[in-house]
């Protein structure tokens, strides 16, 4: 069963989570591989170890901030060269037989209903990589 939960806040932050049917230590299997970084991150972009720079595709860019195992990925995240830098959080924690996945990305220049549509559709994707 997938849940989706989608939380706004004043202080501009977007806050995306999801339930999925797998243990956490294959949702995080998945998560730090190639697919997985990519359907999270973007096309081109990899999840390496901590103070690693990525990017994806579309120009946005980072820094692996922190990595604890089947637990926490901490990225910066720059939509652009020109854009703020801004943190984005996935929490993996056991939920009743398989695993949640909490992603947050603050602070959001900009639209934070577009920012959380765009997490909600990164979560699908991975979703669908994990359960592939």
């Amino acid at each position: 069963m997938t849940e989706v939960q989608v939380e706004q806040s004043a202080d501009a932050k977007a806050a995306v989570s999801r339930t999925i049917a797998a243990p956490p230590l294959h949702v995080w299997e998945v998560l730090v591989s190639p697919a997985g970084a990519e359907a999270l991150l973007g096309h081109g972009a990899s999840i390496g170890s901590k103070g690693q720079s990525w990017h994806n595709d579309d120009g946005a860019f980072g820094m692996v901030r922190s990595l604890h195992p089947v637990e926490q990925v901490r990225v910066s995240w720059h939509e652009t060269p020109d854009a703020p830098r801004s943190v984005v959080a996935i929490d993996l924690a056991a939920d009743a037989g398989g695993t949640r996945v909490d992603l947050a990305h603050d602070p959001v220049s900009g639209d934070v209903a577009a920012d959380e549509a765009r997490w909600h559709e990164a979560l699908g994707r991975f979703e669908g990589v994990v359960l592939g």
